[in-house]
């Protein structure tokens, strides 16, 4: 389970994708888990199009590959979740900084065999936030 205290994550195992994770908190950001939940459900059912909330229309994907910066839009992983099978997911919110309206997640997630520290700057449109940026570790 995730849960907050003054905007601050705690450190928790999460369920699995498959399965509901529970606010523990009246004050944990729901919005912000809901974002990364989309995300982790899109890798899950392999489909671009239950991952697309999570993100804002102009959001990018940045990593360190071959000793270069790489850094494209997110179309690429939504490119890359359509061609993938579904697989077993999982994460855990290891640091989440709210400041009113943006936000800085960093979670390990687990694809199938492959593990990742993902970094996520949010934004708060509307009543929904949105993913704007996405970096990432492969472990």
């Amino acid at each position: 389970m995730t849960s907050c205290n003054n905007n601050k994550c705690d450190k928790n195992e999460c369920a699995p994708a498959s399965e509901t994770v529970a606010v523990t908190k009246p004050d944990a950001p729901e919005g912000i888990v809901k974002a990364i939940e989309y995300y982790m459900e899109g890798g899950q059912q392999a489909s671009s199009e239950v991952a697309k909330p999570a993100f804002a229309e102009t959001a990018t994907m940045s990593w360190y590959e071959n000793g270069k910066l790489q850094s494209v839009p997110i179309q690429t992983l939504f490119d890359g979740f359509d061609s993938w099978k579904p697989t077993e997911t999982s994460y855990e919110i290891i640091n989440c900084e709210v400041a009113e309206d943006v936000a800085m997640v960093a979670i390990n997630s687990q694809f199938g065999e492959a593990k990742y520290t993902d970094m996520f700057t949010l934004v708060k449109d509307g009543d929904d936030w949105k993913i704007v940026s996405k970096v990432y570790h492969t472990k």
